[in-house]
């Protein structure tokens, strides 16, 4: 039976479903392209690197003052801070014990957590010790910090979600290495264990509560979930499901990561409009006058003289800023305002003062930069760094040549088995040394 028209009714309802599936293919595409990687590999790496670092380099920095910062001896006391924390709930591990060692102890995890993060060693785990350490520091005396104290704090705990250990890492090498199973991956299960023992501490001793021993134990049982399936079934359907959470819980994070870097240049964006400083032109003039924020006098005193350049860096400073969320959509004018605004902020590291607000700004402007230009950049690293070792002395020796075969006519001094040990004792310094 055919239509008046001649089609087939059979024929028009499957032309009608392909219509359909095609009007929801590219909504199909996205969602599996969500679920079935981890986007924005290197931008993630990048954001690692950059927040590790500062906050690294920050303690580093202030290591002899610790304790007038964040420890016993500082004029935040830690009554005061316990009756603060106490009100707000906020995570500390410093409100545990008052004691010296205790700071000095979670202090030193700080500074260790940081370090092995920016090297991507074990990152799943050195992402949570890495939160652990900027909340602990930063909760505990809330009025040290410069502006990008708030910006590590938020990136401290995005980061936890994120798979930023990807590219860049020590991590990434020991995949490689053991083809992604871990079947002889020894250290993460002990670490998995040590850490077990202390949350179950600090939970028998009561010390979490709420919101933060729900985090912390579904974030241990994740990672032991995560540890067996990869070693007893790396191609089941399970590891498939872990996979796909894993890149949800990924991507939602670079999400909030990039909208978390708009609201901060948009907010500070429109409140400057509504100054009046601003309005007129003349407020980067006024901070460079402080001795506070002069640390080269003869350059402030440079800039500051010259009233056209001042109006340029005021209105620039503040059209960038409202302009930046409404240019990603056009990769080049991105790519233009952000080379500005790091820039923008290299000046004000040196110019004011303020190197770890600028590192902190620029590190949460990477996840931004374009994958191709992030590719290069670690290509001409490695290349740079393979150049530098190959002018250490180990070097040549790991570069030893292999001794050649003599053919029966060829002169030998000795008999066929002296020829046979210098091979093997050629063969056995090249392992010796890692060739």
């Amino acid at each position: 039976m055919t239509r008046a028209d001649g089609e087939h009714p059979v024929a028009r309802s499957v032309h009608a479903g392909g219509r359909l599936t095609s009007r929801f293919e590219p909504f199909a595409r996205a969602v599996q392209r969500v679920t079935a990687h981890a986007l924005g590999p290197y931008q993630t790496a990048i954001v690692r690197i950059g927040f590790a670092a500062t906050w690294l380099m920050f303690l580093l920095r202030e290591l002899p003052h610790r304790r007038e910062l964040y420890g016993p001896d500082g004029p935040w006391n830690w009554d005061m801070a316990r009756q603060l924390i106490s009100a707000n709930d906020a995570f500390t591990a410093l409100m545990w014990s008052d004691g010296r060692l205790w700071f000095e102890i979670v202090y030193f995890l700080a500074i260790v957590s940081s370090a092995l993060l920016l090297v991507g060693w074990r990152t799943r785990t050195m992402s949570v010790l890495f939160m652990i350490g900027v909340l602990s520091l930063q909760n505990r005396s809330i009025f040290m910090g410069d502006g990008g104290d708030n910006v590590i704090h938020l990136m401290a705990i995005y980061l936890v979600f994120t798979r930023c250990g990807q590219v860049w890492s020590l991590d990434a090498r020991r995949a490689a290495r053991l083809d992604g199973a871990g079947r002889d991956d020894r250290v993460g299960p002990v670490l998995w264990w040590v850490l077990g023992l202390a949350l179950s501490v600090v939970t028998f001793m009561g010390e979490l509560g709420g919101f933060w021993l729900v985090l912390f134990w579904g974030l241990w049982l994740a990672h032991g979930l995560w540890w067996v399936v990869s070693r007893r079934a790396p191609r089941s359907e399970a590891r498939v499901l872990l996979d796909v959470v894993a890149n949800l819980a990924h991507n939602a994070a670079l999400l909030v990561i990039m909208v978390e870097a708009c609201l901060i240049y948009a907010t500070a964006g429109w409140y400057k409009i509504q100054g009046s400083r601003w309005q007129d032109g003349t407020a980067v003039y006024y901070p460079l006058q402080l001795d506070y924020f002069s640390p080269w006098p003869a350059l402030a005193d440079l800039l500051t003289s010259h009233g056209v350049l001042v109006m340029l860096v005021t209105y620039g400073t503040v059209a960038v800023q409202v302009a930046f969320p409404f240019t990603l959509f056009n990769r080049r004018v991105k790519n233009v305002l952000l080379a500005a605004m790091i820039f923008e902020h290299a000046v004000i590291a040196i110019v004011l003062g303020l190197p770890f607000f600028s590192l902190a700004m620029i590190a949460a402007d990477a996840v931004f930069l374009p994958t191709s230009f992030l590719r290069r950049l670690g290509g001409r690293l490695a290349r740079a760094r393979r150049g530098l070792i190959s002018r250490t002395p180990l070097s040549r020796v790991r570069r030893l040549p292999r001794m050649p075969r003599l053919a029966r006519g060829d002169a030998f001094p000795g008999s066929r088995g002296e020829e046979k040990h210098a091979q093997e004792a050629a063969e056995d310094a090249r392992v010796g040394f890692g060739a």
